[in-house]
């Protein structure tokens, strides 16, 4: 599983790493499995409605987590321990990003209004264990978003010296990963602001921040990360 989670790392930010990838272009690269990433985020009901009232439906949307964990409709989920706009995030494993849709709007805390989801397509080898709900415990990683940062230009992938800071960032994935800090790793499909994610299992938050700060793409900020504790069920990651 370890080999398997290291390969994971290395096939899928080097994919993040690349310029102007699409699902198609995606979808044809061995191994990689299309999941789709649900962002929650705080709804328009969330400072309105009351505390009791929250509370009930935070409990409905615990139930309905576990319900969809169990049959292996969710692979993860879990809540972001840090007051921003990402409260928690599900990744689903549906065979469409409606039927994934579906499930999430139907989740009380998004019908309700509490949250908002924002839906990506994203893409990882699979990974994932069953999460053992009986009973249910969590552990901490932490999760950065990669994003485009101001010094990433269309079409500048052809540039030598971008082409020699790709290779030198694939190299650093590579040592990461070999270290056993960086779990995870896997581009999103829709081309956005948000470019992929990584997933650290490290003592602390700064220890991440140091470890992001050694990737030579974000080093010369033509990627941005935004890093966040994240509280996952236990033995899902690898």
């Amino acid at each position: 599983m370890k080999k398997i989670a290291k390969k994971t790392v290395l096939v899928a930010v080097a994919l993040i790493a690349a310029i102007g990838l699409f699902s198609s272009t995606l979808a044809e690269t061995p191994n990689l499995v299309e999941f789709h990433m649900a962002l929650l985020k705080k709804g328009p009901k969330w400072e309105t409605t009351p505390a009791a009232e929250r509370t009930k439906i935070l409990q409905q949307h615990l139930a309905n987590v576990l319900s969809m964990l169990d049959p292996g409709k969710a692979v993860i989920a879990g809540p972001m321990e840090d007051d921003t706009d990402v409260a928690g995030i599900f990744i689903l494993r549906g065979q469409s990003a409606e039927e994934a849709k579906g499930w999430v709007d139907a989740d009380p805390v998004v019908k309700s209004g509490l949250f908002a989801a924002e839906m990506h397509p994203w893409w990882s080898e699979d990974i994932f264990k069953k999460a053992n709900t009986s009973p249910l415990k969590f552990e901490t990683v932490y999760l950065g978003f990669l994003k485009k940062g101001p010094n990433r230009k269309d079409g500048d992938d052809k540039v030598p010296e971008i082409q020699g800071l790709q290779k030198a960032h694939i190299a650093n994935i590579n040592r990461l990963a070999g270290l056993k800090k960086l779990i995870v790793a896997g581009p999103f499909g829709d081309d956005g602001v948000l470019r992929g994610i990584f997933v650290f299992r490290v003592a602390s938050l700064a220890e991440a921040q140091q470890l992001c700060a050694t990737d030579p793409m974000i080093k010369v900020d033509r990627l941005r990360v935004e890093l966040h504790r994240w509280n996952v069920p236990e033995g899902v990651l690898p």
